[in-house]
């Protein structure tokens, strides 16, 4: 197979800059902001990026090729990424490299527990770090290629792609009416605020998050996270 590890080392000439030349990444990720960065982290790095956005697309995924990689979020919207980190663990032949990202505490040890090979803590920005992750989980790895380092190594996303996660989020909360949707907005603005490093946003959003623990929904929180996300967007319309 085309993708298999063997296949990768036996022709690895990658070039230094382009460390992971000849993989394929399957990154199963609802943010397309998370995407984004992702995407220009393979690209720069010579990988081949796949995205699924849900549990359900991911399956399809596997069902149709084995990666070289896969980087599984630990919060999606049809499941926990555990559950799929431990379905890949399973799998025979396995897939290479498995790695898990987030950015909530105490989140890499449930990954590593599940069967992740490594953890991309959220946000993702330095390139160097990437590779090195990505290298250090693959077996055999060591001395393939040498991570990245230079002046262009923090990647900076389209803010568009930031745009349409908070579109996505203003129409969950638009019509959101039960609490497992509420609890995956508060989860996935909370990602997404810290990865574009938007204080009053993550604050809020985990504010939801918390008043969803109590089991007493009340307004106040969804409304400051509905205005805060309203104001961004109307903010970058402008631009």
């Amino acid at each position: 197979m085309a993708d298999d590890l063997s296949d990768f080392i036996a022709a690895s000439g990658a070039p230094a800059g382009r460390p992971l030349q000849g993989l394929t990444v399957l990154l199963v990720e609802d943010s397309r902001f998370a995407c984004e960065a992702m995407r220009l982290m393979c690209q720069r790095s010579g990988a081949r990026l796949r995205r699924a956005d849900c549990l359900r697309s991911a399956r399809r995924h596997l069902q149709a090729y084995r990666p070289t990689v896969a980087i599984v979020d630990l919060g999606l919207p049809d499941g926990s990424g555990l559950e799929l980190i431990r379905d890949i663990a399973a799998m025979c032949p396995r897939v290479p490299a498995l790695l898990g990202t987030s950015g909530e505490c105490g989140a890499e040890g449930a990954a590593r527990a599940a069967g992740a090979d490594g953890f991309l803590a959220k946000p993702v920005e330095s390139l160097a770090a990437f590779q090195r992750t990505v290298l250090a989980a693959l077996p055999a790895s060591a001395g393939i290629a040498r991570a990245s380092r230079g002046p262009e190594d923090r990647i900076a996303p389209d803010p568009l792609a930031l745009r349409d996660d908070l579109a996505r989020a203003a129409e969950l909360l638009g019509r959101a009416s039960d609490a497992a949707t509420l609890d995956y907005v508060a989860q996935f603005l909370s990602g997404l605020a810290r990865s574009a490093r938007d204080a009053p946003l993550q604050a809020a959003a985990e504010a939801l998050a918390r008043d969803g623990l109590t089991g007493l929904r009340s307004r106040a929180p969804v409304n400051r996270v509905s205005t805060l996300v309203r104001d961004r967007l109307t903010a970058s319309a402008r631009f």
